[in-house]
């Protein structure tokens, strides 16, 4: 193809410059954690093949201790092509080989890019195997231990909050009550089930394609590399890591990516919910609903003193929207398996680990920066909740729903508590009307012998 200008001090040579040069795209790179991953099963290669004696031994640990070296400090300005690419990733794989193989041969031993650095290996099933191993980390490392501090902290304020009585909304309107502990110990079965969510998908993306080659028949590969390469990065990674069923399906689709982006979605989504909630119930503090007060972290505004903005939740929010976003894009390079290989890899990459990413640190900062510091304004509360007229409900059973309905009317016009109006358009005894109406006992179901009270 012609000659091809690299600079002095790149590591890479022609391929990943011809890559750089045809594909001015973005500015984008694929992240630390893929290039991580991709490392990794470089050197377990250059392991098993060595193994099975296949790269002389001299070849193979110049590779390792090049990959080691890599390893140690990546060096991500070495690996500059960008997200949009060759829809199998294949600069990106070579650009992996020829930055390994310039390092190992700084040892004063030839090592080429293609024949040892990519033995029994191709893009198609390199890709692929680094998408899954990159992902399967980050889940494990990021997300995971991320999603149960938060879940941890939503429980620990819940305890504390457990006894705190507030008004419950639905359709943003007054409703029956409900404990603060109640409302936060439902954020946090959210997160655990998307947790257990997470962990359903969890087999799937550790299944690796790696030993599949070029279409899924394991073409120039040794029939025992599959095996021994996934047995080795389990025990240098810790996972439970497995061979795909099928090493073809996991060159031609990209299932487990795509479902695991599914997962992210809906966890997107319940941060969302939580978040937003925050920021309604922080809201005011005079004319919203001041229920709670988020931690001053800074001046919210450039031109109104004295004003502070819910922050972290409207940034978790915005990394919902991202994340349900790249789920989207996701889910389209999916369909993009034509028969033997799925040709918008580095895009999957790319926004999978993104979203990880995204959602780790936005869990992160919602427990540490919203949820564990929020003060409550119980006051507030529970003036509101003397005047809110929807607890006649308790008294549907008794005095039926029409003749609730005309208290609660009242109430609302005249504004006055419920218990007041009742107590003059019923029969039933002041006492009686506020064991009945009594918020704490509704919080959990209110008075059950409603035909002892009937009698």
């Amino acid at each position: 193809m012609g000659e091809l200008k690299v600079p002095a001090d790149a590591l890479y040579s022609a391929q990943t410059q011809r890559a750089v040069e045809n594909f001015p795209i973005s500015g984008l790179r694929l992240p630390q954690r893929f290039i991580q991953a991709g490392l990794m099963i470089k050197r377990a290669a250059a392991e098993t093949n060595r193994e099975l004696g296949l790269l002389e031994p001299a070849v193979a640990e110049a590779i390792i201790q090049a990959t080691s070296q890599l390893l140690e400090a990546i060096p991500l300005e070495q690996f500059p092509v960008d997200v949009f690419q060759t829809g199998s990733g294949t600069s990106s794989n070579m650009n992996l080989n020829e930055v390994i193989a310039t390092l190992a041969a700084r040892q004063g031993t030839t090592v080429h890019p293609n024949d040892d650095v990519n033995m029994c290996q191709s893009s198609n099933d390199v890709i692929p195997g680094t998408i899954h191993l990159s992902a399967a980390l980050a889940l494990e490392q990021q997300l995971l231990p991320a999603l149960g501090e938060l879940a941890d902290t939503l429980r620990q304020r819940a305890t504390e909050l457990e006894s705190v009585c507030k008004t419950g909304r639905t359709h943003l309107m007054d409703a029956m009550p409900i404990t603060l502990g109640q409302e936060l110990n439902a954020w946090a079965s959210q997160i655990e089930h998307n947790i257990e969510r997470l962990g359903e998908c969890r087999q799937r993306i550790q299944q690796l394609p790696l030993g599949g080659t070029a279409v899924g028949t394991g073409i120039n590969a040794h029939p025992e590399f599959s095996r021994r390469i996934i047995h080795r990065l389990s025990q240098d990674t810790g996972l439970s890591l497995t061979a795909m069923p099928c090493l073809m399906e996991g060159l031609s689709s990209q299932d487990s990516a795509v479902e695991l982006s599914g997962q992210l979605r809906v966890t997107a989504i319940s941060l969302y919910k939580i978040a937003n909630d925050l920021r309604w119930m922080n809201s005011g503090p005079i004319a919203g609903l001041g229920e709670i007060e988020l931690t001053a972290l800074q001046p919210g505004s450039s031109i109104m003193p004295g004003k502070i903005n819910p922050v972290i939740p409207e940034a978790v929010m915005m990394v919902a929207a991202q994340v349900t976003g790249n789920d989207a894009t996701i889910a389209m390079a999916g369909q993009a398996g034509n028969f033997q290989l799925n040709t918008m890899l580095p895009l999957i990459a790319y926004n999978l680990l993104q979203s990880i990413e995204l959602l780790a640190n936005g869990s992160r900062l919602l427990a540490e920066k919203a949820i564990a510091g929020f003060k409550v304004h119980e006051q507030k509360l529970q003036q509101r909740l003397a005047l809110n007229p929807i607890l006649v409900t308790a008294l549907n059973p008794i005095v039926g729903y029409q003749k609730a309905a005309e208290i609660c009317k009242q109430a609302y016009r005249e504004g006055r508590a419920v218990v007041d109006v009742a107590a003059e358009q019923t029969d039933l005894d002041r006492a009686e009307l506020e064991r009945l109406l009594d918020p704490a006992l509704l919080t959990r179901g209110g008075i059950h012998d409603i035909q002892d009270t009937k009698k």
